[in-house]
């Protein structure tokens, strides 16, 4: 039973990118012959974290040094139930781990029986009444009528609350038609839509970082980069037009990019306007109905001031979400928007409201009960 340290004054938090291990072994006994024998195989080579040959493929250029940071997963849901706790968090929306690679996988196959192992396996394992962790059904980009089944399969199953778009190499990017099967597919289930990348350096736009000598600079740009190219991938063929019910969330790329996008987009939306006749508003007024961003890794200006007139233009405490990225080296705590210069009720809407409403999660249990009480 969930025993979550909660503020003392009620704030339900939610954290919008959590992560679970998932390992190949893991999800061989719900994968299909033969590549349940590959997953086996997997399973008992030596590993490193995200850098799987055949299951997350990584072009591994940073020579290793001596400490830096600890790898942590978390392996199963108890463990993560209880990691929540100690960090004060109601509900958590689970995403992969080594699969944030998924959609550099190039056997079609393989990857069609690979997204469908993964989505058993989280509802099997993970999605269980009562723990406070929720899902997103994997979309595969290398096989979008597929893809589109799964989600019309899990639409309504217990647990499942959104549609995770594997973005860190992609190809083509997520405004492509090709996809118009799954994003019809999550507009009709009324499942929002969850964008996450991871740094990768890959032959894909914009992944192409191999000129880049350490980390430093791949991390930098990685994240934002693949958000920024899939945002205006989605704006230029009018995906906000075509799925008008559509939400879309943009995960672990910080919010600070945003602003500066929607600016950009509005001002060459004037110039090219005859090009994308199908926008009949601003990019930005699309960008604020049906669009929201995760906060993690949130910026760190020096003024914090700075950081909440930023978020203003895309929305602000209406169109943010929390997200700690639990369990990485990096994770943001939910402590840490306590610096920031927000009244109560904006920080209850990042916290959690926004996203008990976006995803549908029902009260927590000792809030409808303290509510009961009122009544």
């Amino acid at each position: 039973m969930q025993t979550s340290r909660v503020a003392s004054d009620g704030m339900v938090v939610v954290d919008c990118d959590i992560h679970l291990n998932d390992l190949p072994q893991y999800l061989a006994p719900y994968c299909e012959m033969p590549w349940r024998k590959s997953l086996e195989q997997l399973g008992r080579t030596p590993q490193r974290y995200l850098d799987i040959p055949g299951y997350s493929p990584s072009f591994g250029q940073t020579p290793p040094l001596p400490g830096g940071h600890p790898v942590r997963s978390v392996d199963t849901p108890q463990a993560m139930r209880d990691e929540l706790d100690t960090l004060g968090v109601d509900y958590g929306i689970v995403l992969p781990d080594h699969l944030l690679l998924f959609a550099t996988l190039s056997n079609i196959e393989y990857a069609t029986a690979l997204s469908r192992a993964y989505n058993r396996w989280l509802v099997a394992e993970w999605l269980r009444e009562g723990n406070g962790l929720y899902g997103a059904v994997m979309a595969c980009p290398q096989n979008p009528d597929d893809s589109a089944k799964e989600i019309e399969r899990y639409a309504g199953v217990p647990g499942i609350v959104a549609v995770y778009l594997p973005t860190a190499g992609v190809d083509p990017l997520w405004g492509h038609r090709r996809y118009d099967r799954i994003l019809a597919a999550a507009e009709a289930a009324e499942l929002p839509v969850m964008l996450h990348s991871v740094t990768v350096t890959s032959p894909a736009f914009p992944t192409q970082l191999n000129q880049f000598e350490n980390q430093f600079g791949r991390q930098v740009l990685g994240h934002p980069f693949a958000m920024m190219a899939n945002l205006v991938s989605m704006m230029h063929t009018g995906v906000p037009v075509r799925y008008p019910k559509l939400n879309i969330v943009f995960t672990e790329a910080g919010v600070g990019w945003a602003p500066f996008m929607m600016w950009r987009m509005d001002r060459y939306h004037q110039e090219y306007r005859r090009s994308v006749p199908f926008l009949e508003e601003r990019p930005s007024d699309y960008v604020k109905r049906q669009m929201w961003f995760a906060t993690q890794p949130l910026e760190e200006p020096v003024n914090a001031k700075h950081l909440v007139e930023t978020m203003e233009h895309y929305g602000g405490a209406d169109r943010t979400l929390f997200a700690s990225d639990w369990p990485h080296h990096d994770f943001d705590h939910p402590r840490g928007l306590a610096r920031l210069p927000l009244t109560q009720e904006q920080r209850r809407k990042i916290m959690g409201e926004n996203a008990l409403s976006l995803f549908k999660l029902p009260k927590p249990e000792r809030l409808a009960k303290k509510e009961k009480q009122l009544v």
